[in-house]
């Protein structure tokens, strides 16, 4: 999330949804109608809240050998067959994430003038606006976003931290710690479902990388011609998100080249495996592309932290992971190249992650 050069074309205002939305337009302006084959097919059906895996965080810590026992299964099942997964008693205050739920929408719904105060500048991730945009005739997401780096402290850009709504920078680090935390621990049993040492990823990861990013998606009166964001799959090693609650169904998960919508579960927080852990496990666990659509009459908000390597850390698969039947796929380069690569193409599937895939040898002598 650290500013890189780049040369995104900056959005103006009459691309800002939420102003788009009060306006009442009669139709969708065409910045946003998506391409045939890029929309969405929505369903009113509500999905099985057992297709995607639940983790009750509780029993990995302190449950019984049992109870440990089952839940490192299901955790190695959610990360080898899903790449997402909900976690459950996670130890995170419920009355912090009602306070950073409260304070990410009180931002938001700010005047227009006020948002802007904090401009997401061409050539970085960070403040309010749109990243990811890089021409004139590319799609527009139907979706606000505010993005701030958190750690390491060097990342941040102090002048974007709003003073408005009141407690909002307090909020946002007594969170971004706790998400810290919890980001810390999950790797710890991931790694132990890989039959690593519990401390592998700390130790490899140095001062890990953090980011925020709020999304606000409101409502859209054509939610089957828009994305409210774009498929893709993260740069991370880990994605934690906090799904506002009363929000729309709105994420989507692809498995099996099927879309399937994440039913959030109240209190839970949703993880995913970010391309960062594909590369180290050598495609044992896999990061999935999702998106996001949007609802005719409901708003949606959540909020997302990124979790990642040092900038500096070099990165490849895990010698423990790489054999002769497994060789590897993907070869060596530094966080931040791959961060630099990522936050200046657009969203795109899984294309980003080509950067770091080994090109087979397919010429004939």
């Amino acid at each position: 999330m650290a500013p890189v050069p780049s040369s995104p074309i900056k959005v103006g205002h009459i691309d800002d949804v939420q102003e788009l939305r009060k306006a009442k337009p009669t139709t969708i302006p065409e910045r946003f109608v998506r391409d045939m084959n890029e929309r969405p097919t929505l369903t009113t059906a509500l999905p099985s809240l057992n297709n995607i895996p639940i983790i009750n965080f509780s029993r990995l810590v302190n449950g019984s050998k049992d109870d440990y026992q089952t839940e490192i299964l299901q955790l190695a099942r959610a990360c080898g067959e899903w790449g997402f997964f909900q976690v459950i008693n996670h130890g995170i205050n419920l009355s912090l994430l009602e306070s950073m739920e409260e304070v990410a929408q009180n931002f938001f719904m700010l005047p227009l003038e006020e948002k802007q105060k904090y401009p997401m500048a061409p050539g970085t991730v960070q403040g309010y606006g749109q990243a990811f945009v890089f021409s004139e005739d590319q799609k527009l997401d139907w979706c606000n976003m505010f993005a701030l780096g958190i750690e390491p402290h060097y990342i941040r850009s102090p002048k974007l931290w709003p003073i408005n709504p009141p407690k909002f920078g307090e909020t946002v680090e007594v969170y971004s710690r706790e998400v810290r935390k919890l980001c810390q621990n999950l790797l710890k049993y991931i790694a132990m479902t890989l039959g690593l040492k519990a401390d592998t990823f700390e130790e490899m990861f140095g001062v890990a990388v953090q980011a925020i990013r709020m999304n606000y998606y409101p409502p859209c009166s054509r939610p089957d011609l828009v994305l409210g964001l774009s498929p893709h799959s993260d740069g991370s090693a880990l994605t934690v998100l906090q799904q506002g609650k009363g929000s729309s169904v709105g994420l989507q998960i692809l498995k099996d080249n099927k879309w399937i919508p994440v039913q959030p579960i109240p209190n839970a927080l949703v993880i995913n495996i970010g391309d960062t852990l594909e590369v180290l496990t050598n495609g044992k666990y896999k990061s999935v592309e999702h998106r996001a659509v949007t609802h005719k009459e409901k708003d949606r908000l959540s909020i997302v932290t990124f979790y990642a390597p040092s900038y500096e850390v070099e990165l490849g698969p895990m010698p423990e992971l790489v054999n002769d039947k497994t060789p590897s796929k993907y070869r060596r380069y530094t966080h931040g190249e791959y961060n630099k690569h990522y936050v200046t193409n657009k969203l795109q599937g899984k294309k980003t992650l080509e950067f770091a895939k080994i090109k087979s040898d397919t010429s004939t002598e």
